[in-house]
């Protein structure tokens, strides 16, 4: 499973280089169905200015439509970094089984940092959460992009 999981995180991380050349936090997400993609997405917080264009977000609604269902059951979202509470619970709504992220995320993870939204049994569904894949590349690309970030900032002001 290993290797899948690398492969499909270094196509999340392909969208996120997306987001980064259109200045949105670089996150990426993917979402797999008996082996094959069907949905791809990248942050577009800024651009859209919706608080629910998150990479995460917009690959469960792409998904949704290409398998003609709002229940992913039988899908697994790949996302660069782990879900925030909103992405989590939009997991769970879905019925994902599976969730693989890159990168903890020590101020909104809610897949196993601060809290584990997707395996707790008090829900009607839980995920399977894997961590840490591609871990290192995962995290780098969003730090080098807050690092340039502020650096810009630190110019202008």
């Amino acid at each position: 499973m290993k290797q899948y999981d690398e492969f499909y995180m270094k196509l999340a991380l392909e969208e996120a280089a997306k987001a980064e050349a259109e200045n949105e936090v670089p996150i990426g997400a993917v979402i797999v169905h008996e082996d094959q993609v069907i949905a791809r997405a990248y942050n577009r917080r800024e651009q859209e200015q919706h608080i629910f264009t998150h990479a995460e977000c917009i690959a469960m609604r792409a998904a949704s439509e290409a398998i003609g269902s709002w229940r992913l059951e039988e899908c697994t979202l790949y996302v660069t970094l782990e879900p925030c509470p909103m992405c989590a619970g939009a997991a769970l709504q879905a019925r994902l089984p599976r969730v693989v992220f890159g990168a903890a995320d020590p101020k909104a993870g809610c897949a196993g940092t601060l809290m584990n939204l997707l395996d707790d049994a008090r829900f009607n569904h839980v995920s399977e959460v894997v961590g840490g894949v591609l871990e290192e590349e995962c995290s780098e690309r969003l730090s080098a992009f807050f690092r340039t970030l502020r650096k810009k900032k630190q110019r202008d002001s």
